[in-house]
């Protein structure tokens, strides 16, 4: 919502107003009268507002039930627009959009466009950045296809299955445990087959495709073979980056002066032969992981050199025997429920990452603890790291934190042969692992989701500076007049040498901007007469469309700033006005 300004018979009214889609239209409708003062009508506005605020959260808050937001009526279509038309402008800009479409596409299969690559990009580097500045910890590259004997060891031939359930009738294949999600059956995920067949066969649950009976429910790997050379030797594409860091490990140990903790990271495809893909983008076949496994002594799992920067700190997790959310702090939940403070503090670590990195609110982040019944055959402590996506139907797992022990390790060893044992102060053991675990294009779509609005001219994506896949726009006023354009052209070309920017000429400068607003830029520079005459140019800020003149000089200068967020835009130039007289 937004406040607007109109002069009728020479005075000055303000009104609340809103943009609301209407088909392919987006259209403003008046909220509320303001008043004629200004201060007033912000003042009124922002209680408006509030109260608006209050009503939704308190029906949310009826609706709740453990955590989750059950989405009825009016809000579920709304969510299920607002997935159609993230889409839509995914693949009509060049985010993203389903591979091999000419041949007809095949589920769970996804290429990231121009943009989108940009913007995944952008999200691997800030990890980097952000997980790898501590001492010992590195980013390794290996192999996607590995021998038989590696998932042998680490448990994947023997546990890693999805129940599946297949029609008597038409033979079509499908999760069960999804199955009985959209049939109203809670907590599926802790259900045993056995149980799962016993609930299909009670309710006469018929196939969704014919509606013919269903078999018994049974275990299916979802691991890809890939025959290895002319003797065809057994091999597998790997479902986790993880298993090529714990081969790694003797190696790096010894090449990086036998130091613990160690840190290995990798970020990298997985491939997972998903029974039935859904949820488009969220759930796919091959995907991008970004993990970091952290190698360190087991006695010192309750203690960390950085513990009291983050002992203070509330993380914000619903426990497996809790149904509410809560903000616990670190030092409680450590005294309180036992959680090892190793763990703890690279939980800390997490939600900053995503709170202050990637700039995702507080109310739509969480941990959630698994239960045993839930969790990894490999992990004993495991969150996961959820938010809370509109387009999915409320929170889902973006990333994970799981305390694997020496399971991987302890089972390459007993497969191998190979003593994975190191010496450390004065000591010998086999080391235990945290896992970081993240789910790169799931956080993608996180972002789209979490920064899509809608303007006045339609969708926008209002991703943090740092994020979008153009961090600029050069746009010349009009494209006929040859010095505008030979100036655009100009700053264009000294900008792109620091920026991610995109030079446009085409079509009216309200459409330019509305396409970069659609795709997330933050700052629009114009180039009009005035820039001729005194040398400077005009920014567009996104979200607010408010306009200031910079100096050509000192343009590179503002808007570094005004990207690292240094300054305030209506700090960073002469103010001008765009309202139409």
């Amino acid at each position: 919502m937004y406040i607007v300004k109109k002069k009728i018979k020479g005075k000055e009214y303000f009104y609340l107003r809103r943009s609301v889609r209407e088909g392919d239209k987006v259209k403003s409708k008046n909220v509320a009268y303001l008043g004629k003062e200004k201060e007033v009508a912000e003042k009124r506005a922002e209680e408006i507002i509030k109260n608006l605020e209050k009503k939704v959260k308190k029906r949310e808050d009826k609706e709740k039930e453990d955590g989750k937001i059950k989405l009825k009526g009016k809000m579920k279509k709304e969510n299920e627009e607002k997935l159609e038309e993230i889409a839509r402008i995914a693949r009509k800009r060049g985010f993203f959009f389903q591979t091999a479409r000419i041949y007809g596409g095949k589920a769970g299969f996804y290429t990231y466009g121009h943009l989108g690559k940009a913007l995944k990009l952008d999200w691997e580097n800030l990890w980097r950045k952000f997980f790898l500045q501590e001492e010992n910890f590195y980013e390794i590259q290996s192999n996607n296809i590995l021998p038989e004997k590696v998932f042998e060891a680490s448990g994947h031939l023997k546990n890693f299955n999805d129940p599946l359930v297949e029609c008597k009738k038409c033979h079509f294949r499908f999760r069960a445990d999804q199955f009985l999600e959209d049939k109203g059956i809670e907590d599926t995920e802790t259900l045993s087959i056995e149980k799962m067949s016993k609930i299909i066969k009670e309710k006469n649950f018929r196939c969704p495709k014919c509606g013919g009976n269903l078999g018994e429910v049974k275990w299916f790997n979802m691991m890809f073979p890939v025959p290895i050379g002319f003797n065809n030797e057994k091999g597998y594409l790997s479902p986790e980056t993880a298993q090529a860091s714990y081969l790694a490990f003797k190696e790096e140990f010894e090449a990086t002066r036998n130091k613990l903790p160690l840190g290995l990271a990798i970020i990298d495809k997985a491939y997972r032969n998903e029974i039935s893909p859904r949820q488009l983008f969220f759930r796919l076949r091959e995907f991008t992981q970004a993990e970091l496994q952290i190698f360190f002594d087991p006695e010192k799992i309750n203690e960390h050199n950085n513990w009291n920067q983050v002992k203070e700190k509330k993380l914000r997790l619903k426990l497996a025997r809790e149904k509410e959310i809560k903000e616990i702090r670190c030092e409680e939940l450590n005294k309180k429920f036992g959680l090892p403070k190793f763990y703890l503090y690279y939980a800390s670590k997490i939600q900053n990452f995503y709170l202050k990195i990637l700039k995702i609110p507080l109310e739509k982040f969480r941990f959630r603890e698994l239960s045993k019944e839930e969790r990894a055959f490999y992990n004993k402590i495991h969150f996961d790291v959820e938010l809370d996506l509109e387009t999915m139907g409320g929170f889902k797992e973006v990333a994970g934190l799981h305390y694997r022990t020496d399971h991987d390790l302890k089972g390459h060893q007993k497969v191998s042969k190979e003593n994975l044992e190191i010496y450390y102060e004065n000591k010998r053991f086999i080391p235990h692992v945290l896992e970081l675990s993240f789910g790169v294009d799931r956080n993608i779509w996180a972002l789209l989701d979490v920064f899509y609005s809608v303007g006045k001219e339609g969708g926008i994506f209002k991703f943090p500076p740092k994020l979008a896949p153009y961090k600029l726009a050069v746009l010349p006023l009009i494209k006929n007049k040859k010095e505008f354009v030979e100036l655009a052209r100009e700053i264009y070309n000294q900008l792109k040498e620091e920026f991610s920017c995109f030079y446009d000429e085409s079509g009216s400068i309200g459409r330019r901007y509305a396409r970069q607003d659609e795709v997330g830029t933050p700052f629009c520079i114009t180039i009009d007469g005035e820039s001729l005459k005194r040398k400077d140019v005009t920014i567009r800020d996104r979200d607010t469309t408010e306009q200031i003149r910079v100096k050509i000089k000192d343009l590179k200068e503002t808007l570094k700033k005004l990207l690292e967020k240094e300054i305030k835009f209506r700090e960073a130039g002469k103010r001008i006005s765009t309202r139409k007289k």
